[in-house]
């Protein structure tokens, strides 16, 4: 448990760390760009090693029971995730999807906590899913300050973004995700998680 405490503090603290703008600023004006992404990447990476490492020790040792999530939440959670990865799609993909969502990757990260949370009620499920769903949020209220910044400079010089034109990428990224979602969920899901994501299959 303390391996994946200190994977998510180090993950999660060094991705919450760039939302402080000032002092990202600051850092960057002293060690120069290139060093703080390399120190940032080094740090994300390290993060989730000890991440994987410390859930798969937990598992190992034993779940640690908070509550019993009923069987339903499981089904919900399968449906919640196809919903993540075509956001996630949509994110290379710029269309209609990517526009509404304004963040489509911190919304996928927060569907699919969202969903792991549903289905998981020990321990150490709470604290990496929980964490996460935290981040995401931070981030997009993070973000959309930035955005509502950049959206009154924008008003000043008479700009504004242009709409998306069709529907073909929208189209893609729903195939694409549910593909992906179908695949990882049915076939890869328990070789590299350990744990069958559908109902039925243990």
């Amino acid at each position: 448990m303390t391996i994946l405490i200190l994977g998510l503090v180090l993950f999660l603290g060094t991705h919450g760390f760039s939302m402080a703008r000032g002092k990202r600023a600051e850092l960057i004006g002293r060690y120069g760009e290139k060093r703080y992404k390399l120190a940032y990447t080094l740090l994300s990476l390290a993060g989730l090693v000890l991440i994987g490492v410390g859930f798969h020790a937990y598992r190992a040792a034993g779940y640690i029971p908070v509550w019993n999530p009923p069987v339903w939440t499981r089904h919900l959670s399968v449906l919640l995730t196809l919903f993540a990865f075509i956001a996630l799609a949509s994110t290379y993909l710029p269309g209609h999807i990517r526009a509404r969502a304004k963040h489509p990757m911190l919304l996928a990260v927060k569907i699919w906590a969202t969903a792991h949370l549903l289905a998981n009620g020990d321990l150490g499920s709470i604290l990496l899913f929980g964490g996460f769903l935290a981040w995401a949020v931070m981030a997009r209220i993070s973000a959309k300050r930035r955005a509502l910044t950049a959206g009154q400079v924008a008003a000043q010089h008479g700009g504004e973004a242009a709409r998306p034109a069709g529907w073909r990428n929208d189209a893609i990224a729903v195939a694409v995700g549910v593909a992906v979602w179908f695949v990882f969920g049915r076939y890869l899901h328990y070789p590299l998680i350990g744990v069958y994501a559908w109902p039925g299959m243990a």
